[in-house]
């Protein structure tokens, strides 16, 4: 049995409650906002929250790349980059965690060299007790008091996982398993 940490209903919750929190902090704008996905993590997550968006707004995304397994690399690669133009607009970067805050800072100075109006993060998990770099986060779905590895809701294990409706912290044993499958998966 998955120790779970958030429901379906609860990741909803979520995402209603940032998206009514966004529409109100952005509305009025003189430039539509710009929300960008920080690829493949936060995929789920913003498709839930642009749903409860009530302003027009573009949608794109960013990949990097920064974890191995279970652990973070400590460097950030740009892996594909935004193809809106950001400049004079806000763009509010949506992503599913941020721990040692080492990507988001990464990914708040790229944009400053987009020249955007402003830089909004939104996360749907805040590890503050693993944050190693200072980053502002401007609209947060849930705290995180322990440095649990979580999988489900697009987080994921190897790129496995991210399908799960919920997200639950994972256990060794759920890691083991994981790991069988994808050796499995190699040798075929």
């Amino acid at each position: 049995m998955k120790d779970i940490l958030l429901d379906r209903q609860q990741l909803q919750d979520i995402a209603k409650r940032l998206g009514k929190e966004i529409s109100e902090t952005l509305k009025g704008e003189a430039k539509v906002p710009l929300f960008v996905g920080v690829m493949k993590g936060s995929l789920n997550f913003m498709m839930d929250l642009i749903d409860n968006v009530d302003i027009p707004m573009y949608t794109d995304y960013i990949q990097i790349a920064s974890y191995v397994g279970s652990k973070s690399s400590g460097t950030v690669k740009l892996l594909k980059d935004v193809s809106y133009d950001c400049e004079g607009r806000s763009v509010v970067l949506v992503e599913d965690i941020i721990d040692t805050g080492t990507s988001m800072k990464f990914l708040i100075e790229h944009f400053k060299l987009h020249r955007p109006k402003k830089v909004y993060v939104c996360a749907l998990f805040d590890k503050k007790n693993a944050r190693v770099v200072d980053v502002p986060i401007d609209f947060v779905g849930h705290v995180l008091e322990r440095n649990d590895f979580l999988i489900g809701y697009g987080l994921d294990y190897n790129e496995l996982q991210r399908n799960l409706p919920y997200v639950y912290k994972a256990t060794p044993k759920d890691v083991a398993e994981l790991d069988e499958i994808l050796a499995k998966d190699k040798a075929n």
